[in-house]
């Protein structure tokens, strides 16, 4: 069932699974819903925890026009999201969100327990003419400046397509679908577009200010690195000494949750269980 929370700029949309345990909030990527962890959250449940899902500001079922769209901004929805629901919370964040839970763990790490970042933009980006030569990476970047360009749905589609390397979830069709008709609503796209714009600086300043137990989730064939496994060991050796863990995901891109549901969830569980959360 959808709730509803007002916050300064707009409302936001969440659902919350579970009636006890400790509780865990998943931010999505941008251009996504709530329903990018629709494999995820049941196993979390299954395993005693209560989650509460969000639609990101500008996405599903949340509110347009919010004055900004930065890591900063979405950081201080969801630490207003935990309030509400009388944290502490676990904060998983895909892509974006990755940036945005880094900086809600390092400015209210007394809201937060632990923190999971699945593919996450969570570092100023430096492209290199090498990356390049790269064939997914390239692809990849050339379909997503296409989007962020001409706002084009059919440009995200692709960017996509090449996200979600290999054999795609069982419901695809239907997902892809339900993604493009959301961006076709007024303002929609224009949120897509503004968020792609926006530097992960803000979140990479925060690396060193996190307290609390770190898991970074790489897919192995992510096109939005020309390494994966070096942006995610970036991400490591920028956060406190012992502090970060990084988990690859054989075979998986950009949606790591969506395409192996089962290899996250363990990844993210037996990591919550060393953690003692």
């Amino acid at each position: 069932m959808t709730e509803f929370l007002s916050v300064d700029g707009g409302t936001l949309a969440y659902e919350v699974t579970g009636t006890e345990g400790p509780l865990v909030v998943l931010a999505h990527g941008m251009g996504d819903s709530r329903e990018a962890y629709r494999f995820l959250a049941p196993g979390l449940v299954r395993a005693g925890y209560r989650v509460a899902a969000v639609d990101l500001r500008g996405h599903g079922e949340s509110s347009v026009e919010w004055p900004d769209y930065t890591r900063t901004d979405l950081a201080g929805d969801l630490i207003a999201l935990v309030k509400h629901l009388g944290g502490p919370a676990v904060l998983v964040g895909h892509s974006i969100s990755g940036g945005a839970v880094t900086i809600a763990a390092a400015k209210s790490p007394e809201l937060v327990t632990a923190v999971v970042e699945l593919a996450p933009f969570t570092r100023k980006q430096q492209m290199r003419l090498g990356d390049l030569r790269v064939a997914a990476y390239r692809r990849g970047m050339t379909h997503l400046m296409g989007t962020a360009l001409l706002g084009s749905t059919s440009q995200w589609a692709k960017y996509l397509d090449v996200a979600y390397p290999g054999p795609k979830p069982a419901d695809w069709d239907a997902r892809l679908r339900q993604i493009t008709a959301k961006l076709e609503e007024p303002g929609r796209m224009k949120v897509l577009q503004a968020m792609g714009k926006i530097s992960p600086a803000d979140a990479g300043e925060h690396l060193a200010g996190v307290t609390r137990p770190v898991l970074v989730v790489q897919g192995t064939l992510d096109p939005d690195w020309a390494s994966p496994r070096a942006e995610g060991e970036a991400i490591i050796a920028a956060l406190p000494a012992g502090l970060g863990t990084l988990e690859m995901i054989d075979g998986a891109g950009h949606y790591p949750h969506v395409q192996f549901p089962q290899q996250t969830l363990a990844a993210v569980l037996n990591f919550l269980g060393d953690t003692g959360v």
